[in-house]
C-alpha cells in the first residue's frame, strides 16, 4: 500500500469544518501571526502548565499550516519545517495543535493529513520526523508513523521520535 493510500485527504466526520490554508512566514499577515502565537501559548505553556520559549527561530523557514473555522477563528494548527532544521535528512510537523474549542470532533486527523500534504508537495524527497507526546503515539500511527528510539523528555513531557516514510 502506498503512502497516499494510507490517508483520506478529507474528512467528512467533523461537527466542526476548518478551511485549511498554508503559508511561508513572510506572506502570514501579523493578524495570523497573532492569532497562531496565541493558540500556541494558550495550549502549550498555560494549558499544558509547561513554560518555554516558543520563539525558536524555526518559524521563520517554515510553512504554517492553519486551519480556520466557518467565522475565520484559527481552530488548529501545525507548522512545517524543513530538512536540516529540526532533523538532518528529515522534514518535520511540529507544534501541532488544535484549541479547546475544537478538541473532541475529530480535527487533529484532517489537520495532519493536510500538512503530511504540505510536506510531500513542498519537500518531496524527505521523509517526515516528528517528536511524538507519548500519549498521542496511536494518533500517530494511525496515519503511519512508525516509533524509532527510545523515550526522551521533552520540556518535562515525555515524548518520542517517529517517522513517516512516503513510497
Amino acid at each position: 500500500m502506498g503512502f497516499t493510500d494510507r490517508i483520506s485527504l478529507t474528512s467528512s466526520i467533523n461537527l466542526m469544518q476548518l478551511t485549511f490554508t498554508s503559508r511561508p512566514w513572510a506572506e502570514l499577515t501579523t493578524a495570523e501571526l497573532y492569532s497562531i502565537l496565541q493558540l500556541r501559548q494558550e495550549v502549550f505553556i498555560v494549558e499544558q502548565d509547561c513554560p518555554y520559549l516558543d520563539a525558536d527561530d524555526k518559524d521563520q523557514v517554515s510553512i504554517h499550516v492553519c486551519g480556520y473555522d466557518q467565522g475565520g477563528k484559527l481552530q488548529a494548527y501545525a507548522r512545517v519545517v524543513p530538512s536540516q532544521v529540526s532533523y538532518d535528512g528529515y522534514t518535520s510537523i511540529g507544534r501541532v495543535i488544535t484549541s479547546s474549542l475544537a478538541r473532541g470532533k475529530r480535527l487533529g486527523t484532517p489537520l495532519m493529513e493536510e500538512a503530511i500534504k504540505v510536506c510531500l508537495d513542498a519537500y518531496p524527497d524527505y521523509d517526515i520526523k516528528i517528536s511524538a507526546q507519548v500519549y498521542a503515539l496511536g494518533f500517530y500511527q494511525k496515519l503511519g508513523f512508525r516509533v524509532v528510539g527510545e523515550e526522551y523528555l521533552e520540556d518535562d513531557i515525555p515524548h518520542m521520535a517517529m517517522v513517516l516514510k512516503h513510497d
